[in-house]
């Protein structure tokens, strides 16, 4: 396993549509293992292929309180979401910088996992998030997007709290 560099706000690779996974091979496992191991030095919930510059449909979640361990999704689709929650969102690619972000409190998903069977995950409040904003990643969009007002930096939400 390896890290991988993750590509920040204004790389192109991260507005671009990612491609479906047709077959998982040991490059595809190495991929997963290491945005795995990436997610977790940079003590992310999340990380999306094409925040490791490769664009493909895989996502990666674990939200620790609520996971007994690390989802791996490849080609989601989100099939249904409802109700409503506003808070403070950050991002890998966004590094240093939150923003209010309103997203559906309840999500569910329909996946392949690393052996290429269907699952669904579902999830309310911060995995719903972290489902939404994994799978905006593959469609090429950032957070950033969908801030209502501006971009925080994080150092003033740490003095903030003082």
């Amino acid at each position: 396993m390896a890290l991988r560099n993750i590509r920040k706000i204004g790389d192109p690779v991260l507005t671009k549509q990612a491609k479906q996974v047709k077959e998982v091979n040991e490059k595809t496992k190495i991929l997963i293992h290491d945005m795995l191991e990436t997610m977790y030095k940079e003590y992310g919930v999340g990380l999306a292929a094409p925040q490791v510059g490769i664009l493909k449909r895989i996502v990666v979640i674990d939200i620790s309180s609520e996971c007994d361990s690390p989802v791996v999704l490849i080609n989601p689709v989100i099939v249904e979401t409802s109700g409503e929650q506003t808070g403070a969102e950050g991002c890998l690619s966004v590094p240093g910088k939150s923003g209010i972000v309103t997203r559906p409190n309840y999500a569910k998903v329909k996946a392949f996992n690393e052996k290429m069977e269907e699952i669904e995950v579902e999830g309310e409040g911060l995995m719903a998030r972290a489902l939404c904003h994994e799978i905006d990643h593959l469609d090429g969009h950032l957070y950033v997007e969908k801030v209502e007002g501006d971009l925080i930096d994080n150092r003033e939400l740490e003095e903030d709290g003082e």
